[in-house]
């Protein structure tokens, strides 16, 4: 078993130990349901309304009516939730002062900071992977595209693993597990916030600068069926500079 494995292992132990990652899964899963029937029940009276005004079937584009609302509301749970999953990640281990222990042990910081991070975005592909049992029922009722549907799984799996990689970096900076949440919370938030301040800025080269740096326009795109590799790229060079800056803060921590 190589470092990271060893890493991996160690922390879905601790995940799946604590009662934490169930009570989040729970609510993640049950708001996320509600929000989906909420959505069907409203393409379904939508669609009842036509019936009546023009005696005719009704086809409803549901990827418009429903997915794509859905995967933005999604999003916003997400920026609650995740920081919730990734608090303990290095808090906990600094506040229990077994953080020198790993430090002083034959793995290195890159093992370290990877294999936390993998172990954290293997338990949010496992939920993400139980809210795909919604299109999948929804498709023995109705039919509807799935290309918008597959690149909007692919935005909300790109879009949580960028706020998985802020909050690994907040977790490495303090030993409070709550001062962690609220610190992942508030860059992820800030970034959100880039993208409506780039909005009133206008199309100016600073509107534009601060677009791209936010998050919001890159996942609009790609949840509604667009898929730009500038986007792609957007969200793995985030995801990487996160981790280079997560790998700083545990490598400093070490000299200290």
């Amino acid at each position: 078993m190589t470092p990271v494995q060893t890493i991996v292992a160690k922390e879905l132990r601790s995940f799946f130990v604590s009662p934490v990652v169930y009570v989040i899964a729970a609510i993640f899963l049950a708001i996320v349901g509600l929000l989906a029937y909420w959505a069907v029940a409203n393409a379904s009276n939508q669609a009842l309304r036509l019936m009546q005004i023009q005696n005719t079937y009704a086809q409803l584009n549901l990827n418009d009516m429903l997915f794509r609302p859905l995967f933005r509301s999604m999003n916003l749970i997400l920026m609650i939730i995740l920081p919730l999953l990734t608090m303990r990640l290095f808090a906990e281990e600094r506040k229990l002062r077994t953080f020198e222990l790993l430090l002083t042990s034959p793995i290195g910081v890159n093992e370290i900071v990877s294999g936390k991070f993998m172990s954290v975005l293997m338990v949010y592909a496992g939920l993400l992977s139980l809210t795909g049992l919604i299109p999948i029922t929804l498709s023995a009722y109705a039919t509807f595209d799935w290309r918008p549907i597959y690149l909007g799984y692919m935005a909300l799996f790109l879009q949580g693993s960028l706020m998985l990689a802020i909050g690994l970096f907040a977790s490495a900076l303090t030993e409070n597990q709550i001062i962690a949440a609220f610190l992942s919370f508030g860059f992820i938030l800030g970034l959100w916030m880039l993208g409506a301040l780039g909005t009133v800025v206008g199309d100016t080269t600073i509107g534009q600068i601060l677009s791209y740096v936010s998050f919001t326009e890159h996942y609009e795109r790609m949840i509604r069926g667009l898929l730009n590799l500038k986007d792609i790229f957007y969200y793995l060079s985030g995801i990487a500079f996160m981790w280079f800056a997560a790998h700083q803060a545990v490598d400093a921590y070490r000299w200290k």
